[in-house]
């Protein structure tokens, strides 16, 4: 197994420590958490630096690293839904665009096609991070809604450009 594909599973195994330390609720909880989910995020960068820096590009890393991702972010919502810190109709919008627009890209390459990752989906990923960032330290409720509108709204912008860039490969799908 290469670096890359090894800093992919580390950032799978620090999710469940992620919620592990939330759910410690002793003091300084979101600290350690928050420091957590930064490492975490950094393996991201990084291992997307090296397995394209270094040649080490997997069928394994193609799948587990979007997924990873897909994962943390998840389980930091599901937290924020779970104290009351983030409605779960909010949730509901980023888990059905990213299950619209894996299964777009699914269809897309049963095709013969790639979707790469588009510039407002790499806007949403890195302001959903910056505001989970956030989200984690003692803010403002009035901060936390705007945290909230900026991840919903930056996931509903990059869902509809990802399905009107390709909806010509729905056209045909029986």
């Amino acid at each position: 197994m290469n670096t890359a594909n090894k800093l992919t599973l580390l950032r799978v195994v620090m999710i469940p420590l992620f919620l592990l330390v939330l759910y410690l609720d002793v003091p300084g909880a979101n600290y350690w958490a928050l420091a957590i989910f930064v490492i975490a995020s950094l393996t991201d960068t990084l291992d997307g630096y090296i397995a394209r820096h270094y040649n080490q590009t997997t069928d394994f890393g193609k799948f587990m690293d979007p997924l990873a991702d897909k994962c943390l972010v998840t389980a930091a919502m599901l937290w924020f839904v779970e104290i009351g810190q983030m409605p779960g109709w909010a949730l509901l919008v980023v888990i059905i665009r990213e299950f619209g627009v894996s299964g777009l890209r699914m269809v897309a390459a049963d095709k013969g096609r790639v979707i790469a990752a588009g510039w407002s989906g790499k806007v949403k990923t890195a302001s959903t991070m910056v505001c989970i960032v956030l989200m984690l330290l003692p803010i403002a409720p009035w901060v936390n809604n705007i945290c909230v509108a900026v991840i919903v709204l930056a996931t509903i912008y990059s869902g509809v450009e990802y399905f009107m860039k390709n909806l010509d490969v729905l056209a045909d799908v029986k």
